[in-house]
């Protein structure tokens, strides 16, 4: 009998995280290198427009656990619904994406298994019959290989950014509602948190525009915000625009701030420091412009300019406005 993959898609209001097509993605490439059949599951409730999305996709069959107590998200509910239906369906390895929710309520998950949760993965090899994923150590210095003992169950979240999830295998899979008891839920979330107005998770973002020193002056950031408007993208910066209160500190990028992967990054006078690459280097297009031809930046980007940003970026602009007209 062959070995399951489970892949758990994250939605939230009965909207599926694009993150989790990454994650299947993932899953996709590890099923077809193992030979092990590749399932789906969300958890919620009226989730049924959630899970056919899901089913859009390469897997052999998606679940829908489905509870009125997970209509909103709680560790507890998640838990105990997740729990439930694993030991039943006994995967060998749960691949999760590794979001802000995923953190909260996996680690608990697996230790309830008695299980270990490698965590914030990066990729993986397949090596003579023998699974090795890969974790970045010391804001991407270096690089882990961890291997699992034991026969499994192994659960695992991977880093948005990791796989590409425009490339996730098409299909159209069957669809099976569980009836999920959760039992006692102790937490009562209340009204969902309503973030300030400038608040983004550029995890989601398509387009992202993104300043670092180069940009001198707090009032040169316009330029930058008035290319992203014409793009219709989020401005983003390095560390040291959030660190001066130029930017907001969500609007960061790197390895202490968020972890990105658009369509399109544009770089404006980031020299590329290891610890901004480390968020956005799975990024699909990369566009830099530095006037230092050896910026690390350029050893990433799929189109690099050397060049005053100051000239550069407004031109850039006006020839977007004239294509949106």
């Amino acid at each position: 009998m062959a070995e399951t993959i489970l892949v758990i898609a994250e939605q939230r209001e009965s909207k599926l995280n694009r993150v989790s097509f990454e994650t299947l993605t993932c899953g996709q490439a590890l099923a077809k290198q193992t030979g092990w059949t590749l399932e789906a599951a969300v958890a919620g409730n009226n989730i049924a427009s959630v899970a056919a999305e899901v089913a859009k996709t390469a897997v052999a069959k998606v679940y829908a656990i489905e509870d009125g107590t997970l209509e909103r998200y709680t560790p507890d509910g998640y838990v105990a619904a997740l729990k439930k239906f694993i030991e039943s369906s006994k995967p060998k390895l749960v691949l999760l994406p590794h979001t802000y929710q995923v953190r909260d309520f996996a680690p608990k998950l697996a230790a309830s298994f008695g299980a270990v949760l490698v965590s914030d993965v990066v990729g993986y090899k397949y090596e003579n019959g023998k699974l090795l994923f890969v974790r970045q150590m010391f804001q991407g210095k270096f690089a882990a290989d961890v291997s699992l003992s034991g026969e499994g169950l192994w659960f695992v979240s991977f880093q948005s950014g990791s796989f590409r999830g425009d490339q996730v295998q098409p299909g159209q899979a069957p669809v099976e509602k569980v009836n999920a008891a959760t039992g006692e839920i102790r937490t009562h979330p209340e009204a969902p948190f309503q973030e300030a107005k400038q608040a983004v998770d550029l995890s989601q973002a398509e387009i992202i525009v993104s300043v670092g020193r180069g940009i001198k002056e707090q009032k040169n950031i316009e330029i930058a915000k008035n290319l992203a408007d014409a793009l219709g993208g989020e401005i983003a910066a390095s560390r040291p625009i959030c660190d001066a209160g130029w930017l907001p500190m969500e609007r960061q990028v790197g390895s202490s701030g968020q972890t990105v992967s658009p369509k399109l990054y544009l770089a404006l006078g980031i020299s590329g420091a290891i610890q901004h690459l480390v968020g956005m280097k799975g990024s699909r297009n990369i566009i830099a412009i530095n006037k230092d031809a050896e910026a690390p930046i350029f050893e990433i980007a799929d189109v690099a300019v050397v060049g005053n940003l100051f000239d550069i970026v407004p031109a850039l602009t006006e020839e977007v406005k004239k294509v949106k007209v």
